[in-house]
C-alpha cells in the first residue's frame, strides 16, 4: 500500500481499473472454463448411457469381444470395455485403470460414473460402471476424453490471449481517458505556478459547475479574486500613505526652514 501511495494520481487510477478488470475477467474465465467443462462432460455421460443396453447385449452374447474384431453398436472407435463376476474376478480388461471397487457402490439398477487415468499415456477416460441385470456381472464402459481436453485447452488458451489483449487495451485506453480527464487540474497547477511568480491575474479557464474539476476552478477563481483585491487595497492603502507623507513633507518644509534660519541667526 505504501508503494501503491506514492505512485501519482493517474497511475493509480490506470491501475485500479486494470486490477478491477483483471478479477472481472478471472471470474468469468473460471465460470466459462467451469460451465464448458460440465457440459462436455454430461454430453459424454448422456453418450455413454445411449451405449450401454448395446454393450449389455453384446457382452451377453460375444464375452469380452466380438468374433469379427468390431465394436458393439452404439459404441466409438476407442471406448473400453471391462467385464468383472460378483466375486471381484475380471472376465474382460482393456487397459482401462484407477476406478477401484465401483462394485461395492453400486445398488440395483444404479451406474456410476467417475473420470480414471488410462495405464498407459497421459489421457483420460470417462467411465461409467453398471451391474449387468442378468449375469450380475459389472459392466465398465470407459470413452476417451481426449476431444473434452483439447477442447478445454483450447478454451483455457482462448482466454488467456483475450485476457491479455483485454487488459493491454484498458490500461492504454485507460491512459488516454484519465490523461483526458486529468488535463484540467494540469491547467490548474499551471495557473497556480504563474500566481505564484507574481501573476495575480491569471484565473483558471474553462471553469464550469457540471464537473468536479470545473467546480475546484470557479472556486480557485473566486479565491483568487478576493486575493488580488485585497492585494489591490492594500497597494492602494500604501499608495494613499505615501501621498499624505510627501504632502505633510511639503507643508512641513516651510515652517521647517524659517525655524532653521531664525535658529541660524
Amino acid at each position: 500500500f505504501k508503494v501503491f501511495s506514492r505512485l501519482s494520481l493517474r497511475s493509480r487510477l490506470v491501475l485500479g481499473v486494470i486490477a478491477l478488470a483483471a478479477v472481472g475477467l478471472a471470474v468469468a474465465n473460471v465460470a466459462t472454463y467451469a460451465s464448458l467443462r460440465s457440459f462436455l462432460i454430461e454430453q459424454t455421460d448422456r453418450d455413454l448411457d445411449e451405449s450401454h443396453f448395446s454393450v449389455e447385449r453384446d457382452v451377453s452374447r460375444h464375452g469380452c469381444g466380438r468374433n469379427d474384431g468390431g465394436s458393439p453398436p452404439g459404441t466409438s472407435p476407442g471406448d473400453y470395455i471391462e467385464v468383472r463376476y460378483s466375486t471381484g474376478d475380471v472376465f474382460c480388461d482393456r487397459q482401462v485403470t484407477g476406478y477401484g471397487d465401483v462394485a461395492s457402490r453400486l445398488g440395483p439398477n444404479e451406474a456410476a460414473y467417475l473420470t480414471v487415468d488410462a495405464v498407459d499415456g497421459g489421457s483420460r477416460y470417462r467411465v461409467r460402471a453398471w451391474i449387468d441385470d442378468y449375469s450380475e456381472t459389472t459392466v465398465v464402459l470407459a470413452r476417451s476424453l481426449e476431444d473434452v481436453d483439447a477442447t478445454l485447452r483450447r478454451l483455457l488458451w482462448i482466454e488467456l490471449l483475450v485476457t491479455a489483449a483485454v487488459l493491454a487495451g484498458l490500461g492504454l485506453l485507460g491512459l488516454w481517458v484519465v490523461r483526458l480527464g486529468l488535463r484540467p487540474l494540469t491547467a490548474i497547477g499551471e495557473t497556480a505556478e504563474a500566481i505564484a511568480a507574481g501573476d495575480l491575474s491569471r484565473r483558471v479557464e474553462r471553469a464550469e459547475p457540471r464537473t468536479e474539476v470545473g467546480r475546484l476552478g470557479l472556486a480557485l477563481n473566486a479565491m483568487l479574486g478576493r486575493i488580488e483585491s485585497s492585494f489591490n487595497a492594500q497597494a492602494a492603502s500604501e499608495q494613499r500613505l505615501r501621498r499624505f507623507v510627501a504632502d505633510a513633507s511639503h507643508e512641513l518644509r516651510t515652517p521647517l526652514a524659517a525655524v532653521r534660519a531664525y535658529a541660524e541667526l
